[in-house]
């Protein structure tokens, strides 16, 4: 069964001058796979689309208060519906409607308000979302880092704190050399920087990403550092780029440090062939036109051998650092497990380390003796 859609019924406030002309038709159908919460967002939807108010502002909402009301003084509940997932609810005023959408499995909420004004668009959207969510409690060895992705409306940045244990305490974790070079990194600041790039490359398991959690933790105060989740996407999209790289002005008056894990097919040697343009716009960023007045740094892990990657990435003056984090040396694993058992004669990387010293192995399927004969096709 469908059923047309049929606008919310209310008084239709008289048009901002200058916007006549400009409505476009709603049209939607529901059925019985529709949630009543997508009927209310549908809805919501209408007097933005036909033009009655074509001023719309939307705010995402964390750390959200249990008995946050997200509401303003003069609305009037039009639609409601919860379910198991979350609760939405449309309210109007004059001239102005409240969409809220919040999520039952988080402390998360999304407040939209379309106005015939944007003056008084904002002015709703402040009263509805004024001391809605706490701050974040402070957290012993944390940092805030923010994670950016490309969602199905566009890049999206959610904020954490992720925990980062301080450079003093993580330091023997490093083989000596290595723990020489990170300490004169860690004691960088805006004043003293060579280059926007920064390459981390080891096998796996030597601690890369840990280092890089104490170099935020290290630069926060003058210092952003963002985590790409999805960086074959963003050098591939020039739209996503912009959004995440460059940012709006306000974001600029701190430095930033876009992260990218396990980067290997973007900066290897062949990578100018496989990748297409994400190369190019990744060198440009650093110190190309797409990077100048911009306060953007890269870091880059990799489990590739520096020899095998890509020569533009590493030459002078382009990198800030790039370091090799590998093994802890023989005596120096013994003496950071405080026991020669279980350590390999070559060394071991901390993920080994940590293993041993914690007992970890991994769960494996027990050996099966298959008998000869009767196979499958």
């Amino acid at each position: 069964m469908r059923v047309p859609h049929q606008p919310v019924d209310r008084t239709t406030p008289t048009r901002p001058a200058g916007t006549a002309g400009f409505s476009l038709p709603l049209a939607g159908s529901i059925d019985d796979d529709d949630r009543l919460v997508d009927v209310v967002d549908l809805l919501a939807l209408d007097a933005f689309v036909t033009g009655r108010e074509p001023f719309g502002r939307t705010k995402y909402l964390e750390n959200l208060r249990a008995e946050a009301t997200l509401t303003t003084e003069g609305a009037r509940l039009v639609r409601e519906a919860k379910d198991d997932d979350g609760h939405g609810w449309l309210s109007v005023g004059d001239g102005w409607s409240l969409h809220v959408t919040r999520w039952k499995q988080s402390r998360r909420a999304r407040v939209a308000v379309t106005a015939v004004s944007a003056e008084l668009a904002e002015k709703v959207l402040a009263e509805a979302v004024a001391d809605a969510c706490d701050e974040p409690a402070p957290v012993a060895e944390s940092v805030p880092i923010g994670f950016w992705h490309q969602g199905p409306h566009g890049p999206r940045r959610t904020e954490r704190e992720i925990g980062a244990t301080p450079w003093e305490q993580i330091r023997p974790n490093y083989a000596q050399p290595v723990a020489d070079t990170l300490e004169r990194l860690m004691a960088v600041d805006s004043s003293a920087l060579t280059g926007r790039l920064l390459l981390l490359h080891g096998e796996p398991g030597t601690g890369k990403t840990t280092a890089l959690r104490a170099l935020a933790q290290q630069w926060r105060a003058w210092c952003q550092v963002d985590c790409v989740l999805d960086p074959e996407r963003l050098f591939a999209d020039p739209a996503y780029l912009m959004n995440v790289a460059l940012g709006s002005d306000d974001a600029q008056q701190k430095w930033r440090l876009l992260m990218l894990e396990d980067c290997d097919e973007l900066i290897r040697g062949e990578a100018k062939a496989s990748a297409g343009q994400a190369l190019s716009r990744l060198l440009n960023l650093t110190d190309g036109l797409l990077g100048q007045g911009r306060n953007a740094l890269i870091a880059i892990t990799t489990n590739e051998d520096l020899s095998a990657l890509h020569p533009a990435v590493v030459r002078p003056g382009r990198c800030l650092a790039s370091i090799e984090i590998g093994r802890l040396p023989y005596a120096e694993a013994v003496a950071w497990l405080g026991t020669p058992t279980g350590v390999n004669p070559d060394g071991a990387t901390l993920a080994e380390l940590y293993a041993l010293k914690t007992g970890a192995t991994p769960v494996t399927v027990p050996k099966q003796d298959i008998p000869i004969g009767g196979m499958y096709l």
